[in-house]
């Protein structure tokens, strides 16, 4: 072991980061090397680092940004207020600040489908977490020990908690952590490009998944499955649209079993598909839904849950027999945070962001759709203002490159020369741009992008892969 002896401070910030700052998602030895890529300062969709360069930020941040990067007067007064009132309280043992009664009271409202209560966190990681543990205590509570199990999808995205990691279907996040713990189960990814079989019709591909769901569920016997964890978009997972008709046939499996379903909205809420919630775009009937990021525009950590009156009733008599639900966060309703999720919620209303987001998602479709003929592109999905685009090394038959050749990682390099922040998922390019966007400045960002791709093609050719 050796000791970490700073001979004299670094001067740039990029610089003091390599030296003292150890990220997540991030090749540790790499930023060591070469230093962190340090922004100071956002406007709309762009973002400004130390050097002064814009980059357009293709992915909302992390999802979330739906505001963009440049302060918003009414949120900064928000927090202000509530900083200079009540900047802090906490939700146990009865007791709440006010702007968490009235986040609450607004969230059941808008909820897509009957909800009951809201609880609080500050994560999308964190709702999922204690999401599970809500479903453990409720069959508890109901006399069915033995109905513990949880699915989830391949490719899934559910956090990076212990909990939530084991939902996750990626195994980048099981790797050398351990994970998944026991009882958490693995079904289809509904995506019918990548997994639909030759000569099988999308809604016979959604058909398939049910069957297999419905097998699975049988195969570990019924009064052992308690839920089925899922995102109406497979945000992290790569953008994956689900199939034609496939939640009409979940749906059928599920209540046929008595298994409930946890709608992980955490990308998906507040206007990112066109409507509120992603529920609502493709038919879903959650008995629980998780909620993060947009909530408060990514602005502060706050995240929810909401739960239907058969979920609350059950926590609420075990927590009657047992004294209380021993449960519960520090910053669980954290004041400032729920002041500024309020505010950032009338800001949507008011400023009709949802509207927004309908009349620009055609244009944000057709600039999508203008990649469809690329020797590079594959699949091309997208819906609201979040979308893919694939890279194949053979359109006919879906193949993809070697993944020792990072085709996906080495556009996003390109696409950084060119003033471009965009997520790769392998060889899935992402993008989420702020809902704010306009016309020309979606048509900004795949400008980028186009660029990026030229450069992209050409490294293949030169390198005798395409």
């Amino acid at each position: 072991m050796t000791a970490n002896i700073q001979t004299s401070r670094p001067n740039s910030l990029s610089a003091r980061d390599a030296a003292y700052h150890f990220h997540g998602y991030t090749n540790a030895l790499r930023n060591e090397q070469d230093g962190g890529f340090v922004v100071m300062r956002g406007d709309g969709p762009f973002i400004y680092t130390e050097e002064g360069k814009e980059y357009f930020d293709g992915l909302a941040g992390l999802w979330c940004a739906s505001l963009g990067f440049g302060p918003q007067p009414r949120l900064v007064a928000a927090a202000k207020k509530q900083m200079e009132t009540l900047p802090f309280y906490h939700t146990f043992t009865q007791k709440v600040a006010s702007p968490v009664v009235e986040l609450a009271e607004k969230l059941v409202s808008l909820a897509p489908v009957p909800m009951s209560k809201a609880y609080f966190c500050n994560s999308g990681s964190e709702a999922n977490d204690t999401a599970l543990k809500m479903i453990w205590y409720l069959n508890n509570a109901l006399g069915r020990p033995e109905k513990k199990k949880v699915i989830a999808r391949v490719k899934a995205y559910h956090g990076v908690t212990v909990a939530a990691a084991s939902l996750t279907g990626l195994p980048a996040l099981h790797n050398e952590f351990d994970l998944p713990i026991a009882r958490i189960l693995r079904t289809d990814c509904p995506h019918y490009y990548r997994f639909g079989e030759k000569g099988e019709t999308e809604e016979a591909f959604a058909t398939r998944c049910a069957d297999n769901l419905e097998k699975l569920i049988l195969a570990e016997g019924p009064d052992t499955i308690a839920a089925l964890f899922a995102e109406p978009v497979q945000g992290a997972g790569g953008v994956i649209i689900p199939a034609k008709t496939y939640w009409e046939k979940i749906t059928k499996v599920l209540k046929t079993y008595d298994v409930l379903l946890v709608a992980d909205e955490v990308i998906c809420g507040f206007g990112r598909t066109g409507n509120w919630w992603g529920t609502q775009t493709f038919g879903l009937q959650p008995d629980i839904i998780t909620t993060a990021k947009q909530l408060s525009a990514g602005q502060l950590p706050i995240a929810a849950i909401l739960i239907n009156q058969r979920v609350f009733e059950a926590l609420r008599d075990n927590s009657n027999k047992l004294g209380g639900f021993a449960h519960g966060l520090t910053y669980s309703g954290h004041p400032v945070s729920s002041a500024v999720a309020l505010e950032t919620i009338k800001i949507y209303e008011d400023e009709r962001i949802i509207d927004h987001v309908r009349s620009i998602a055609p244009h944000f479709e057709r600039e999508m759709n203008a990649f469809v003929d690329h020797p590079l592109v594959g699949d091309v999905r997208k819906v609201g203002l979040v979308g893919a685009i694939e890279l194949v090394k053979d359109k006919s038959s879906h193949e993809s490159f070697d993944p020792k050749l990072a085709v996906g990682p080495t556009l996003v390099k390109f696409a950084h020369e060119h003033g471009l922040i965009i997520r790769p998922v392998i060889d899935s390019l992402c993008f989420c741009p702020p809902l704010i966007s306009t016309t020309a400045q979606v048509s900004e960002m795949f400008g980028r992008f186009s660029r990026a791709l030229k450069d992209t093609h050409e490294w293949l050719k030169r390198e005798g892969h395409a």
